[in-house]
């Protein structure tokens, strides 16, 4: 937006005129000053005209927003005087605009005279206009009623409303149709998210006891989200108002509804001791956290029984939030499937403790319904914004034109494709070789896999996981070895950090595993060691172009894995890790580095002659090791 220098003026006595965006002196009523607030949405109302806007339409905008009224006219009044040829900030358009205006102009007489009659013309059906319309409104309206109706001149009360908005077929209308707690509506974009966002609390504008709340980041990207609202609410129900400095409309039932910003986790709480029916947040993975989403939840309340409770969200795949949002909404279940609201954290399904007179049942559902570019037929018509999306790089272009979940911004491993690397089920063959990895956390998490070897493909297949926490040495090897029943495993792969002492003579975390009779050898510790751990992976999870086979896949029942290995973001100072800080995902990709560093193969008795398995390292101990 442009923005020019505003001076002072001065006006002849106290009760002149106050231009527009102006404001007397609180020192002097003579020295009139600029309105900072006023002139600002000024210069952008001018900056729409440059853009080749209607004046009215930017004048009924600009009036909106700054609550005193100002007419076409007067707008071109003000672009005239601040952006003429004389000005610091010239406009082209203006000057091309009065440039035409000149060449209309009449020339001979003839000409003039046209131009008089014309206008005269134009003044008196304008005059016609207006004496009918103040006809009609003094005119008492009789009713009156025949005995035989002629059903063909009567009307429905649908028929005689404007259709003001009508949800796309598909996802849109489900969307509205919802009835689970927290619903995401989300994936590629062009989906016609915001306008479902918007719609949605429509049916209980009606309702004098509604009050709503919808939440964009910056108060930047809320503007074009209240610039719809304003072509959508006034038109369905005549008489809502909208307040810009309560960032509030209010609708003739007394009904409210909130468009404001949330930037900060922390400006939840001016929300504290509010209550909402209705809270919903547009592009939820700008949100680094849950924080917010889980705070919000907490002002859901109304004492009105016709007033459901709910949250919706809206976003695209991507952004600082899309780990947190994929696991909420996305990895639980499938999409278009209602599912119990699970903790984010451990994965477990919320329900009613122990003791409650709903013990066990689920507290809320939660339902993520995916969005594609061709469920609007608006932007797919032309065709244009799907050409946009395809000239994208790839990562982009799977986030924003396919909905792709399963790859995020800075992702270190984008390779990974669920219909590549995320299988069904099936039942192992007992002679395939099978080992498992660990690495181990006791305030954060201990992620554990199994994985059999494919010898046909020497395919890596990770059949198996435990993702736990407050597990000692001792709770982890009993819960692993429960796991795994009577299955043979040749061999399991530790976090090498398990093999330090405590103190000077105490038993080690690893040891503490092995005394339960569940083996482990210590993973590579040396320097380069997590560098070419990362490089294996990679190398593993190419597809081969032979057989279509990746050198690794995961049963779809791994949900923790299918989860992580997408989003670990790679080093942001260009290295060949992960991202140090990461967390979470650490334990998952860390144990899976394990795995696909142990050296791996299918046995076969060509390889040792006599068909007995041999080992090839060293034991780290020579009492607890093997």
């Amino acid at each position: 937006m442009t923005v020019t220098i505003w001076l002072n003026k001065t006006r002849p006595n106290k009760t002149a005129k106050i231009p527009y965006a102006y404001k007397a002196s609180e020192d002097d009523p003579l020295v009139l000053v600029p309105d900072e607030e006023k002139a600002v949405l000024v210069e952008e109302a001018l900056d729409y005209l440059e853009n080749g806007h209607s004046s009215r339409k930017a004048a009924a905008w600009l009036s909106s927003k700054t609550g005193d009224k100002i007419s076409h006219q007067g707008l071109i009044h003000i672009w005239r005087d601040r952006r003429d040829k004389d000005s610091d900030n010239p406009s082209k358009v203006l000057a091309d605009r009065d440039k035409a205006n000149r060449k209309r102009k009449p020339k001979t007489a003839k000409d003039k005279k046209m131009a008089a009659a014309k206008r005269k013309q134009t003044d008196a059906k304008r005059r016609l206009t207006m004496a009918k319309k103040k006809l009609d409104e003094l005119t008492p309206k009789e009713e009156t009623v025949t005995e035989g109706l002629d059903f063909s001149i009567i009307k429905s009360k649908q028929q005689e409303q404007e259709v003001v908005f009508s949800p796309n077929a598909g996802p849109q209308t489900e969307f509205l149709a919802a009835s689970e707690r927290e619903v995401l509506y989300g994936g590629a974009a062009g989906g016609g998210k915001s306008y479902g966002l918007l719609a949605d609390p429509m049916r209980y504008f009606d309702n004098p006891n509604f009050n709503g709340l919808i939440l964009r980041r910056t108060n930047d990207e809320l503007r074009e989200l209240i610039f719809k609202s304003q072509g959508l609410y006034p038109r369905a129900f005549k008489g809502a108002k909208w307040q810009e400095k309560k960032s509030q409309w209010t609708f003739p039932s007394g009904a409210k509804l909130w468009l404001t910003y949330l930037e900060r986790d922390q400006d939840v709480l001016r929300y504290q001791g509010q209550s909402f029916s209705y809270i919903a947040v547009d592009e939820l993975t700008q949100y680094a956290t849950s924080f917010a989403w889980n705070y919000l939840r907490s002002r859901l309340r109304t004492t009105d029984p016709d007033l459901p409770i709910y949250m919706r969200a809206t976003t695209n795949p991507g952004g600082i939030g899309h780990g947190w949002v994929k696991r909420t909404f996305i990895d639980p279940a499938p999409a278009n499937r209602k599912f119990v609201a699970t903790n984010i954290e451990t994965g477990e399904e919320l329900v009613y403790p122990e003791g409650h007179a709903k013990e066990g049942e689920p507290l809320f559902y939660r339902r993520f319904i995916p969005a594609s570019l061709q469920d609007n037929p608006y932007l797919m018509e032309s065709g244009q914004y799907e050409a946009n999306l395809l000239s994208l790089p790839e990562m982009q272009r799977r986030q924003l034109l396919e909905g792709d979940w399963g790859v995020a911004d800075g992702a270190a491993f984008p390779e990974f494709r669920q219909k590549d690397h995320v299988i069904e089920p099936y039942d192992i063959p007992t002679d395939w070789t099978r080992f498992r990895s660990c690495d181990y956390g006791y305030s954060s998490f201990s992620s554990v896999h199994w994985f059999a070897i494919d010898p046909s493909y020497d395919t890596l297949i990770c059949y198996r996981e435990l993702y736990v926490s407050k597990h000692t040495g001792r709770d982890l090897a009993r819960a692993v070895m429960e796991a795994e029943g009577s299955e043979k495993i040749q061999y399991g792969v530790l976090d090498s950090s398990c093999w330090h002492q405590r103190g000077q003579i105490g038993p080690s975390i690893a040891e503490e595993m092995i005394s339960q009779g569940c083996r482990w050898r210590p993973s590579d510790r040396s320097s380069g060691a997590r560098v070419a751990g990362k490089n294996r992976l990679h190398e593993v999870l190419k597809v081969d172009e032979v057989t279509g086979m990746a050198g690794i896949q995961f049963f779809n029942t791994c949900r923790q894995v299918i989860a992580d290995l997408p989003i670990i973001p790679s080093d942001p100072k260009g290295g060949d890790d992960i991202d140090a800080r990461t967390s979470q995902q650490r334990h998952t990709y860390d144990s899976i580095r394990y795995a696909v560093m142990s050296r791996p193969k299918a046995f076969s008795p060509f390889d040792m002659g006599n068909g007995v398995p041999q080992q090839s390292w060293r034991p780290a101990d020579s009492i607890f090791g093997y």
